[in-house]
This record gives structure tokens, C-alpha cells and sequence, in this order.
């Protein structure tokens, strides 16, 4: 089989007649600890991954773009630049790309055209970010051909404008600043408020395993404003802008003052951003056996507390915890209700966990779970000829 990059020359040849200037590659991620804590403006500590959207590109000498994606072979979307229209729903993958124009158009920036195709191997639908991954290779194509010179946090915080304002979706900027941003073999702490970020060094003994649990996921959106909604009800109460700046002894103090479900929301966010400064402190002393206790208890009160894992997540995570132990750490990862389990386990354990999940996971659920064997890659960047085999 072709390797990414080729095939996505291949389909750029094939769909615009000439080769293209540049590749251009953004990783998906995960998320080792720290859920629904970015959009209060708390810790996340995820890693970038080694799976890519790659995009080929050719720039144009006017504002139009044209763009194809190997997901949906001999579709040919354009639009011109700060003239992206209204988000359609049937345009799921280019929405993300005119939300991307149209934030840099509302912010001042230019940009000329360009002929771009797409190809990638982030899950679709699992958690993992392939849409950020998207972005961010968009974005950093756009930067780096017209010399705009912006950081890539700044590339990432136009994409997260982009997802809000045109595709419609309000996430935190955890994903668009990991895509941008990853290091190899490295999480990164990420301050949502401030936007620092600390690199996390990942153990060399340890393998980074992604579950798909597989489970059909529901009402994933209205599930996720649901939650922010709750959580949004008791920084309110308390007048602060966000549950960041609220102190655990002053909610347990409030508790009888507030509904019982807003009062668990909020007793997950604050205490999750805790275990997450603690979790990266493990991490980099090599603590797996608190790393260990810390996303067990980040499980927990995903279950307990914000309510969004399911059973299948719950039997997934249970079998890897019995197979490591305390020689690594699993906990569900991403918004919940379905998608993947994360689990950082001492090497010599990664074919048992492996075998648990293959031997009793369907067995338990009678669903098939997909296993990747993962690291922590860089973020975005050009494509140089050396690296055309990934």
C-alpha cells in the first residue's frame, strides 16, 4: 500500500493536473488526563499522536480554494476567501477549512488561494481529533506558504475561533493546541487559561495503547453542552467567569445551595485539575504507580461525578486495570458516552493487555474493539523529503 504521502500526490495530480508545491502533516492526539476541564479554562494533559491528515497543496494567484479529500473521492469543494457562506452540514470535512478562512478573514488577515487535497489516518469518530488534526495541517499550509509568520499557537487559536464561530462547535482549544504543538515522546501541561503549555516527558518504558471501545455514540453534542451548560450554572452561583477560579472547600461548602447534578459536575472539573498537575508531576518523575492511582480516580469521577462513560467503557478499562495494575494507568479519554480508552502500561505488559482486550472484551460485550499501538509524535509542520515514509 502507498504510504500517505504518495497517495495524497496521487489524488492532487490526479484531481488538479500538476504536482503540488508542498505537503503539509498535523497529528490527532489523546488525552492522558484532564477531561472537560478546557473549556473551564483548567489543566489537560494530552500527547499528539502518530496518526496524520497530510495535505498537498498548491498556491494560487487569486482567493479561490479547491479542495478534495480521499474520504470522499470525486468531490471538488471551492469557495473564495472571506466569502464562506453559511456552515452546510452535507460539507462536514470543509466546514472545518472555511471556518479556518473565514476566523482569519474576520480577524484582519489575508491569505491567497490555494488547490489542496487531503488524505489522512486519524480515526474518524473516535475521540482522537482528525478534525483539529485538519485544521491545524490547514492552517499551518496557509501560514508557511504566504509567510504570515504567525506562532502556532496562534495558528491554533484561529482554528478554535473557526470550529466556534462557523462550524458551530464551542470545545475548548486543548486539541488545536496539541495538533500544533506536540513534541515527540513528550504530553504537554497546558494551562487553558493562560495558554502555557510545559512539556511532560513520557517514560521510555512505558507504551501509549488506544482502545476504540466501538460503542455507536449518541447524542455526543448535546450531551457536551449539556455539561458546559452545568458547569457554566455554578460559576454563575458563585460569580466567577469560570470554574477555574473556584476552590474545592468553597463548592463543598455550597453543596446544599446547588442542584446535586451541578454540584457533581463541578466536583469532577475542579477535582480533575488537580490529579492533572499531579499526573504530569508522576509522569515526569516516572511515578507510574501514582500516575496509576490518578487516572483510576479520573475514571471514577468521569463515571460518578459528569456521567460519561458507559458500560462497555467501564468493562474496557476494568480489563486493562487488571492485567497492568499499578505498572500503568487507564482511564476513558475524550467527551464521553462511547469513543476510546487511553492507557500508559510498562512495555513487557503491552502484549497481555493486548490479548485481555482481544480475548474478553466481545466476549463480555459483543463488540469488536480496535487496538492502536501509539507514540507521541510532533505537531504540524512541513513535510521534508527525509520524512515522505511516515
Amino acid at each position: 500500500m502507498a504510504n500517505p504521502a504518495q497517495r495524497v500526490n496521487k489524488l492532487f495530480v490526479q484531481t488538479f493536473g500538476t504536482n503540488a508545491d508542498d505537503l503539509y502533516l498535523a497529528p490527532g492526539r489523546v488525552n492522558l488526563i484532564g477531561e472537560h476541564t478546557d473549556y473551564n479554562d483548567g489543566f489537560v494533559l494530552p500527547a499528539a499522536i502518530n496518526f496524520h491528515t497530510i495535505i498537498a497543496v498548491r498556491n494560487r494567484d487569486d482567493d479561490l480554494f479547491r479542495a478534495v479529500s480521499s474520504a470522499f473521492p470525486g468531490k471538488l469543494y471551492t469557495w473564495h476567501f472571506g466569502q464562506e457562506g453559511q456552515m452546510n452540514p452535507d460539507q462536514a470535512w470543509v466546514n472545518y477549512l472555511k471556518g479556518f478562512t473565514a476566523a482569519m478573514a474576520a480577524s484582519g488577515l489575508k491569505t491567497k488561494g490555494m488547490d489542496l487535497a487531503v488524505v489522512g489516518d486519524v480515526p474518524v469518530g473516535a475521540g482522537l481529533s482528525s478534525s483539529a488534526a485538519l485544521e491545524i495541517a490547514f492552517g499551518t499550509a496557509i501560514n508557511d506558504s504566504n509567510q504570515l509568520r504567525l506562532s502556532p499557537l496562534a495558528v491554533a487559536q484561529i482554528a478554535q475561533r473557526g470550529e466556534n464561530q462557523f462550524v458551530g462547535y464551542c470545545g475548548g482549544i486543548m486539541d488545536q493546541m496539541i495538533s500544533a504543538l506536540g513534541m515527540q515522546d513528550h504530553a504537554l501541561l497546558i494551562d487553558c487559561e493562560d495558554l502555557d503549555s510545559e512539556p511532560v516527558s513520557i517514560p521510555e518504558s512505558l507504551s501509549l495503547i488506544i482502545v476504540n471501545s466501538n460503542v455507536a455514540r449518541g447524542q455526543v453534542e448535546a450531551e457536551y453542552q449539556k455539561r458546559r451548560q452545568e458547569c457554566e450554572f455554578v460559576a454563575d452561583h458563585f460569580g466567577i467567569e469560570t470554574l477555574r477560579h473556584l476552590e474545592l472547600p468553597a463548592l463543598e461548602a455550597a453543596q446544599d445551595q446547588l442542584p446535586e447534578v451541578n454540584y457533581r459536575r463541578a466536583r469532577h472539573v475542579l477535582t480533575e485539575n488537580r490529579r492533572t498537575q499531579h499526573a504530569a508531576h508522576a509522569l515526569q518523575d516516572g511515578n507510574i504507580s501514582k500516575l496509576s492511582e490518578l487516572m483510576a480516580q479520573s475514571h471514577a469521577s468521569m463515571r460518578d461525578d459528569f456521567d460519561i462513560s458507559t458500560p462497555e467503557i467501564d468493562t474496557l478499562v476494568e480489563i486493562i486495570h487488571q492485567v497492568v495494575g499499578d505498572k500503568g494507568g487507564v482511564r476513558m479519554t475524550g467527551r464521553g458516552f462511547g469513543g476510546c480508552v487511553v492507557a500508559l502500561v510498562d512495555h513487557d505488559l503491552t502484549d497481555a493487555v493486548v490479548d485481555a482486550v482481544e480475548q474478553q472484551y466481545q466476549a463480555k460485550t459483543g463488540i469488536e474493539a480496535t487496538v492502536y499501538l501509539c507514540s507521541a509524535s510532533d505537531g504540524a509542520s512541513r513535510m521534508d523529503d527525509e520524512i515522505y515514509d511516515l
